[in-house]
């Protein structure tokens, strides 16, 4: 017997270490599978974003060349570019570069010579240079839009070109373009946003040359090894100008599908591992987008598997080996069955006693946590309660905070009323009739607008959309300065008015409008009843397809730290009892309300600046003739 047992012995010996070493094996390999099914998926999303956020980036400014094209100023200066004044369009096409976010704009005569640019003040000019040899030139005389990237000559930056033919005449069967307007976007920007992220990206195009890349080390090189014919063919299409163009040293270690490999870099920073590489089409410029993703989680997940593998298979041999022990003791306990039945005996009347001493105690362990349960719903029924009371307690707060806002409101037109009323009886006395007529009218007009302003005010809680209505901003601005007419020349306040001549229409709610101005007025007045030349500006202005309305005073500002708090319901500097603190919360809503909102502002002269901006809307003489139209 002892002869047999030595030999499993030696075979366990044996056998165990064999068996490990595969079950890791095959645990590493099923891992290494998944953890590239998760990483690839990983860099499949990757790449179809940063693709996506590209192809954006470039093609937000495919419409702008074509837009220079037909600017007036242009086009006059193509007409005869030897007898004018270049300087007006070269600065043009600086501020027009500056606006988009561009790098470089510049205009091309029909010889391919550069007649403007936006960098004309630079010592790498482009003024002068011939550009023929470009194919966005070709392209774009040959009256078709025109895309290129490549290296510049002058500045020997990457960019992006788009190109737009410039007609002076297109209404010719044979017209051709006189000149052609060229927008250089540099891609610097795309790369900085590609380099905060852990895997590397990088673009080529049909050559195989790596044309934008989050490696530096890894731009302007050729993604293969290029034969000498290769080199000198790039190199005669000057789109890379004299670059060396060496080979990227990448090398494939294995495929893993159709769509990804290993791979590794002979030489530079990322040669220090292996990468999962993926490549995406962009077909809008013909190009390849590439991502690299470290293998380090693949590797990572292969030891982590074959760790626990290995941890599993030694709970198992030692679950064994215990068994195998344990069969061994149970033949020697056969022999001392007697004693042990004895001992069972005993060791089953103290469980006997062990089960109801504890049965004692979950009996008395139930009945607390039955106690403990009542308690739990006691206190759940006063937190309802709780609950209610405070939600009833908001809604208190909310109607007073409304009543508050009314009250504010109404000061200011009741103000003007009881001036009015004051005119009015004056002008009785001097049998003034008709000036007492027009002050009662002022005053109906008046009620009717405390009325809608408290209509108004009750719904300042929600959104609104109701009585929206085209609203002429010049009208209301005088509207409002109407209310404060007598104020403004007893104060001898100065009132400055710039807007443009055309009127500016804006979509919204006319009352609410000329309620949140007169707030604006109002406080911009207060403010400066310590300065000793008070001046108000009012101004307004179309920026893009918004509407910008300043209020303005040279009083003494608001203090930095309080810039934040002021659109904040019952906040208010003013001395106690000189109002609620209501009216820039009010008005803060209801241009949320309009769609619009309020900004405050301080000046560096002195003062503060509350401005308001709302959409841009059509004027109702335009609106009706497309109506018509249709």
């Amino acid at each position: 017997m002892k002869v047999s047992f030595l030999r499993w012995r030696h075979l366990w010996l044996v056998a165990a270490p064999l068996g490990l070493a595969l079950c890791m094996w095959q645990a590493s390999l099923i891992a290494r599978e998944q953890a590239l099914s998760s990483l690839q998926e990983e860099a499949e999303n990757e790449l179809r974003l940063s693709a996506a956020n590209l192809n954006g980036y470039l093609l937000r400014y495919d419409y702008l060349p074509q837009m220079l094209a037909t600017r007036e100023g242009v086009q006059r200066f193509l007409t005869s570019p030897k007898s004018q004044d270049p300087m007006p369009l070269n600065l043009l096409l600086d501020r027009f570069r500056f606006t988009s976010g561009v790098s470089d704009v510049y205009l091309l005569d029909r010889h391919g010579d550069t007649i403007a640019a936006s960098n004309w003040h630079r010592p790498n000019t482009f003024i002068g240079q011939n550009y023929a040899f470009r194919s966005y030139y070709s392209d774009a005389i040959a009256g078709g839009q025109g895309r290129f990237y490549g290296l510049g000559l002058q500045s020997q930056e990457r960019g992006y070109y788009f190109s737009a033919p410039v007609w002076l005449d297109d209404t010719s069967p044979d017209a051709r373009p006189d000149g052609v307007l060229v927008v250089k976007v540099l891609l610097k920007d795309v790369e900085e946003s590609w380099a905060e992220q852990e895997s590397t990206l990088f673009v080529t195009d049909n050559d195989n040359i790596i044309f934008l890349a989050s490696q530096p080390e890894l731009r302007m090189k050729a993604l293969l090894p290029l034969s000498d014919e290769q080199r000198q063919t790039l190199h005669e299409t000057r789109r890379y100008g004299q670059e060396p163009l060496p080979p990227s040293s990448i090398q494939m270690q294995a495929v893993h599908d159709n769509h990804s490999q290993v791979v590794t870099f002979q030489e530079g920073p990322l040669s220090d591992e292996h990468y999962l590489n993926l490549t995406r089409e962009i077909p809008e410029f013909d190009w390849q987008m590439h991502i690299l993703k470290p293998m380090r989680p693949v590797v990572s997940a292969q030891w982590m598997a074959a760790l626990m593998v290995g941890g599993l298979y030694g709970i198992v041999a030692l679950a064994g080996g215990i068994g195998w022990q344990r069969l061994r003791l149970r033949r020697e306990r056969e022999t001392f069955a007697e004693r042990e039945r004895q001992t069972l005996a005993r060791v089953r009347d103290e469980l006997e006693m062990s089960v109801e001493r504890r049965t004692r105690d979950l009996v008395a362990s139930n009945q607390r946590l039955s106690d403990e349960i009542d308690e739990r719903r006691r206190a759940e029924a006063n937190l309802r309660q709780t609950q209610d009371e405070l939600i009833q307690a908001a809604k208190l707060a909310v109607l007073g905070q409304l009543a508050a806002g009314i009250n504010h409101e109404l000061n200011q037109p009741l103000a003007a009323i009881r001036a009015y009323s004051e005119n009015a009886r004056r002008f009785i006395a001097l049998s003034r009739v008709e000036q007492a007529d027009a002050n009662l009218e002022q005053i109906i007009e008046l009620t009717h607008r405390m009325a809608d302003i408290s209509a108004q005010l009750r719904q300042f809680s929600r959104k609104s959309s109701d009585h929206s209505e085209t609203i002429s901003v010049q009208a209301c601005i005088d509207y409002a300065l109407r209310l404060f007419h007598t104020r403004l020349r007893d104060d001898l306040v100065h009132v400055e008015q710039r807007w443009p001549d055309e009127t500016l229409w804006v979509k919204g709610d006319l009352v609410r409008l000329e309620q949140v101005l007169v707030n604006l007025i109002s406080n911009a007045l207060q403010a400066m009843k310590q300065t000793t030349t008070p001046q108000l500006t009012l101004s307004a202005q179309a920026n893009n397809q918004e509407v910008v309305i300043c209020v303005t005073d040279n009083g003494p500002g608001i203090p930095a730290h309080l810039l934040e708090q002021v659109f904040e319901p019952f906040f208010t500097t003013k001395a106690p009892g000189s109002g609620l603190g209501l009216g820039l919360s009010i008005s803060s809503r209801i241009m949320d309300d309009l769609g619009g909102r309020l900004q405050a502002t301080n000046l560096s002269t002195g003062g503060a600046c509350f401005t308001i901006t709302l959409p841009l809307a059509a004027s109702p003489r335009a609106t009706q003739e497309i109506q018509s139209d249709a």
